[in-house]
């Protein structure tokens, strides 16, 4: 008999985000992260891959995000840092490829976000069948 996911209540998704910027003005209200803080919350649980750009979203920095349109700033944009300490907070296990944080500069695994952790590269991919669906977003 097949096994199906019904059948293994324990699996989790895995969400994989590699694109580091999507917009600025058009994510102000529901940004990447916040999607998956909505799966997160709908399903049996997940893990976040950040690779590639979206690296940067578990690293500290003291940058603010803003943008300045004309004569305005517009200083209420999504932050990611703040995002994934929330995801972290809610359970969340969050996963950061080393070669794309090494990317990010010699102190950037230094400054890594506590919870967030380390992985080689292609490390998860060797797991993909323990998860009951893997999606990129």
């Amino acid at each position: 008999m097949t096994e199906t996911p019904a059948d293994r209540p324990e699996r989790r998704l895995l969400v994989v985000v590699e694109r580091g910027y999507r917009g600025t003005v058009e994510t102000q209200f529901a940004d990447v992260l916040y999607a998956v803080r909505e799966f997160h919350q709908r399903s049996r649980g997940l893990d976040l891959l950040l690779r590639g750009l979206a690296a940067g979203y578990a690293v500290e920095t003291d940058h603010v995000p803003a943008v300045r349109l004309g004569t305005r700033t517009l200083d209420t944009l999504p932050d990611p840092r703040a995002s994934v300490r929330t995801l972290i907070d809610d359970g969340v296990a969050v996963h950061v490829e080393e070669p794309d944080l090494a990317r990010l500069g010699r102190s950037a695994a230094d400054r890594l976000l506590p919870g967030a952790r380390r992985v080689a590269a292609h490390a998860l991919t060797d797991r993909w069948n323990d998860y009951e669906r893997v999606w990129f977003l």
